[in-house]
């Protein structure tokens, strides 16, 4: 069996930014980019003093790097504070009444009309100073943790910062999760406080989350208080200025509810507290994770310069763009490229509380066009869903206010690429694909828009501060165009810290498998111009006869195909191959599943990467099964394909009737 990863792509296309944008455009050609790359690895500590000088401090750092494998400390001696980085240091200037937040609800009203709300860097900051203010009364103080289980809803925005300015570490827990998965992350962080809303609001139906929240919080010993913003406006009798308080918690045998009183007498404005540049921020769960939950540590100014410096350049932000990331703020993409990335550059972002395709397959699209949205950054998976219901949704809507587009959460094959571009940018604008994880706190590979020319299904180049290496199972660097494992060989400022609690792990599972570096658990290859071709996780490289594949290239060949909308690539049990693959295949609207599609689909793989890669089963889907982020459940998928129950945990999946459906296929 070999050792290596084996990389099948055959991309070649090449999109070079227009003249017009490259002349407007932050970084404006390749020789810049290298320049500004190789001083931030050469003396990186310097780079990110430079860039730190951007944001407010409350007292200046006098170190850029403190290195102790495994554990970075930046910015040492420097005291800080998130919120005042995000919204104090607007005060003033032009920013102080421009749109920190434009805010709109699932629901419409009677008129037909969307729910719109806007807010103003002014209106926020105000927001968050009466929430601090409250959270100190009921007694966080700095170092408390904070769980936040909320929608997509400007108070959810207000929350992080509250608690960023009192120096209460919060956790954000995805409001799709149960109340189990919230009960054990709040357990394992030891949260004093829980905020979270009474209902949202998904694909039409009311999402109870003070339901969920109230029965875990019943198990968390050390929560000790609850605090409800009212979504549902026949509930705001709870309290009148959308925060109430209410807890419930079991005593022995006996369940004790306790009542904290309003605080009505908030101070116009209460000064934040500064905090050590290592201060904890945040602990962020990662998704999929099973057994005990794994809480990612990012501290402070680290983190922030991560998010502030890499929304800066890789979105190319400038004073009138209206930027939309449709992430959920219950991911590290919400954290970074919702609330502290834009916020801190002074930037307008676009939030949405519902699902992108609903009650029409054309909201997205609605929404960008009524709003003239300027940057949209969405997920590959959203992509290939707006490609199957068909370009007839986006034609609808007037899309020219956009000027960029970017992709995040996994690698986006070509031919979703290239709809994309054409039908979504109209053949203007660039993309910036995005390589980072919950872990690295931002982005660390991409494709600068101005700098650099674009390859379809390429990350791109790594961004400052970043080395990306690929190496063999021993840990020695492969040759260009070579598979690999995907390491990164130096400390950046947004790294996790640690693990929540449990360092040994933190050591283990990022630091051990390769010496002396970070090990990201994906597979790669770079190319001869350096550019990173990501070819899915390591965990989900499949063994077909021989080679060593990753499931996004498997996936990719087959999207490629124009009857195909979106594939999935899973690996089963077999006696004979040891592993057998097998793909689901969801059809573009007028491709019929039958025999014949399937001969079709099967040659096709064969085809494009070889005899050895074709697969040993395909089965037509109506629908993958899908976290609420857009994410496939490959578990789900391989159980499925092993033809075992699956006894994971499917709270976070969109469509529980999806699984059903899968279930009753047939090969």
């Amino acid at each position: 069996m070999a050792n290596n990863i084996t990389s099948v792509s055959k991309e070649s296309r090449r999109f070079t930014p227009s003249d017009e944008f490259r002349k407007q455009a932050r970084i404006k050609s390749r020789e810049e980019y290298e320049a500004l790359y190789q001083r931030s690895i050469n003396d990186p500590a310097a780079f990110w003093l430079d860039e730190a000088r951007e944001i407010p401090w409350s007292k200046e750092p006098k170190k850029g790097l403190d290195w102790k494998e495994p554990h970075a400390k930046w910015y040492e001696g420097g005291e800080l504070n998130a919120s005042v980085a995000c919204l104090d240091r607007w005060k003033g200037t032009p920013t102080w009444h421009k749109a920190a937040i434009v805010w709109e609800g699932e629901p419409f009203y009677q008129t037909g009309e969307p729910e719109v709300q806007t807010l103003t860097y002014a209106q926020l900051h105000a927001k968050v100073v009466k929430l601090a203010a409250k959270l100190r009364r009921l007694g966080i103080a700095q170092g408390d943790r904070v769980a936040i289980y909320m929608g997509m809803v400007p108070e959810v925005v207000v929350a992080m910062l509250a608690c960023a300015r009192i120096g209460a570490p919060h956790t954000v827990v995805f409001g799709g999760f149960a109340a189990d998965a919230l009960r054990d992350r709040i357990n394992d962080c030891g949260a004093k406080a829980l905020i979270t809303q009474d209902i949202g609001y998904r694909r039409g139906n009311e999402v109870k989350l003070f339901d969920a929240a109230h029965a875990a919080a019943a198990q968390c010993p050390s929560l000790r208080t609850i605090l409800v913003h009212t979504r549902k406006l026949e509930n705001l009798h709870l309290d009148d200025d959308a925060f109430a308080t209410k807890f419930a918690v079991t005593e022995g045998s006996q369940e004790v509810e306790r009542m904290i009183a309003r605080t009505d007498l908030v101070p116009k404005d209460e000064a934040a507290t500064p905090v050590d540049a290592e201060h904890p921020l945040f602990v962020l769960y990662t998704s999929g994770s099973t057994g005990k939950p794994k809480g990612v540590l990012h501290t402070t100014a680290g983190y922030l310069m991560g998010a502030y410096v890499s929304t800066k350049y890789v979105f190319d932000l400038r004073d009138d763009d209206l930027y939309f990331c449709t992430a959920d703020v219950g991911w590290v993409t919400g954290h970074s490229y919702i609330v502290y990335g834009p916020l801190s550059n002074g930037a307008t972002a676009l939030m949405f509380e519902g699902a992108p395709n609903w009650p029409q397959p054309d909201r997205l699209w609605d929404i960008i066009d009524r709003h003239n949205a300027t940057i949209l950054y969405t997920a590959p998976t959203a992509i290939r869903a707006f490609i199957r219901t068909g370009e007839e949704w986006p034609a609808k809507h007037d899309l020219s206010s956009l000027r960029l587009l970017g992709t995040v959460g996994e690698p986006i094959n070509p031919e979703a690429w290239l709809w994309y571009h054409r039908v979504i940018g109209g053949g203007r604008c660039p993309i910036v694909d995005t390589w980072w994880q919950t872990e690295t706190g931002s982005i660390a590979i991409t494709t600068l828009p101005g700098a650099v020319d674009a390859k379809p299904g390429s990350a791109g180049l790594p961004f400052f501060g970043i080395v990306p290496k690929v190496v063999d199972q021993e840990g020695k660097e492969v040759a260009r165009n070579a598979g690999g494992k995907l390491i990164l060989a130096n400390p950046w400022p947004s790294m996790l810290r640690t693990v929540w609690g449990d360092d040994a792990r933190y050591a283990a599972q990022y630091w051990s498998d390769v010496p002396h570096v970070y090990t990201t658990g994906d597979g790669a290859r770079q190319d001869e111009d350096g550019y990173f071709w990501v070819v899915g996780r390591i965990d989900d490289v499949l063994n077909v006869a021989g080679h060593r594949i990753g499931t996004a290239e498997i996936e990719s060949a087959l999207v490629s195909h124009p009857f195909v909308a979106e594939a999935a690539a899973v690996g089963r049990p077999d006696e004979l191959k040891g592993q057998a693959l097998v793909v689901f295949v969801t059809l573009k609207t007028g491709a019929a599943a039958t025999d014949e599609t399937r001969a079709k689909l099967l040659e096709h793989v064969a085809k494009e990467i070889g005899k050895f890669a074709r697969p040993d089963g395909l089965r037509f889907a109506a629908a993958l099964p899908k976290t609420r982020s857009g994410k496939i459940m490959r578990r789900l998928l391989k159980d499925l394909a092993a033809g075992v129950e699956s006894k994971g945990d499917t709270s976070t999946l969109e469509d529980l009737n999806v699984l059903a459906q899968l279930r009753g296929a047939e090969e």
